[in-house]
């Protein structure tokens, strides 16, 4: 039997509400499937880890993680703690550390989800983001100058790597290759004369080494109207840290709601664990009332799944929570549940 270590770091907010239910259906999936076995090792960081200890997580926290198969967070952020810090100090920490440079974020409308564009057909949303995770606009490269004078400077810097670009585009080609489908580029070339014009000319050079994947390439503004008049002409999409982390909230908007999004934060190599999480924030406001959606969370586990080659399961998993989203009791758009959580994987 297999056997795969999971470190849970629920967060904050619904965090915790939306991880348990996830960990109820993947401990009821491995019941089913005598083949493998999950041990949870559950870690307190988050928000009010750092209200009592001054750090979100433990000095020696990406030690003790390395020794796990995965990774499952929940959410991160409360009010009192400054979003920089709560996602600095955990969430990218993380990322950064264990090299997970691909981040996968699905946009597929589910049966029984919420169609908020007319003359779209369901069928027609069903792209699968794949977003540069460990450079770009989100480096954290740049500085902060004559703080408080009257010539007080801020830099912001993007880094864009010859590797860094280079694996992210490559990794986007096998896949389309694998799944059979086009591949599209995001960028923003025109104004941004370095960074994205290098971008572009790595997905071109790329390009060449698939003749048999159908390639397009859109300014990320075009892109982001494009996404609601015509969505069907994205299937697999790679794109830079920034563009990928805004499209893929509105592609939530999309797909019934920030509460059904789910990404997974990859180490394609496998030398680190790789981290799987629902995309939407704690929602403090409606925490502990038992509303929080936990779709996008179980969605992230099947991801997970996914990953550790149980993939026999995702199919599962999938129909599943296509036909909660079919009862109306189970599923609201953003991050809110009609009814208190269902009692998943008790069944």
């Amino acid at each position: 039997m297999k056997q795969f270590k999971i470190a849970v770091i629920a967060g904050d907010g619904i965090g915790p509400e939306v991880i348990n239910e996830g960990i109820k259906v993947l401990k009821k999936v491995a019941e089913l499937d005598s083949g493998f076995q999950l041990d949870f090792t559950y870690f307190p960081w988050g928000c009010e880890f750092y209200a009592e200890n001054g750090r979100m997580m433990d000095d020696d926290g990406i030690d003790k993680l390395k020794a796990f198969d995965a990774i499952y967070l929940g959410a991160v952020g409360f009010p009192g703690v400054p979003d920089h810090i709560s996602l600095w100090e955990l969430l990218l920490k993380i990322r950064k550390s264990f090299d997970q440079y691909v981040n996968i974020r699905p946009v597929t409308l589910l049966k029984g989800a919420h169609l908020p564009l007319v003359d779209v057909k369901r069928e027609d949303i069903d792209m699968l983001f794949i977003r540069e995770n460990s450079e770009g606009e989100y480096s954290g490269a740049g500085d902060w100058l004559f703080k408080g004078q009257e010539h007080e400077v801020v830099l912001q810097n993007g880094v864009f790597s010859r590797k860094g670009t280079e694996r992210i585009i490559r990794f986007a080609f096998e896949t389309a290759k694998k799944e059979g489908r086009s591949l599209t580029s995001i960028s923003k070339a025109n104004a941004l004369n370095y960074s994205m014009v290098f971008w572009d000319q790595v997905f071109e050079e790329v390009s060449r080494e698939y003749p048999e994947v159908e390639t397009a390439s859109y300014l990320v503004d075009a892109a982001a109207m494009l996404m609601i008049k015509d969505p069907k002409r994205f299937e697999v999409v790679v794109t830079s840290n920034l563009f990928g982390d805004i499209l893929t909230d509105l592609g939530a908007a999309l797909a019934g709601g920030i509460g059904l999004a789910a990404g997974a934060n990859i180490n394609p190599e496998r030398e680190f664990p790789s981290m799987f999480e629902p995309i939407h924030g704690s929602a403090p406001d409606i925490a502990g009332k038992g509303i929080g959606n936990p779709l996008a969370s179980i969605w992230s586990a099947s991801q997970m799944l996914d990953f550790l080659a149980m993939n026999h399961m995702v199919r599962l998993f999938l129909m599943r929570l296509s036909n909660c989203c079919w009862k109306p009791r189970c599923s609201r758009p953003i991050c809110r549940a009609r009814h208190p959580l269902p009692k998943w994987g008790t069944g």
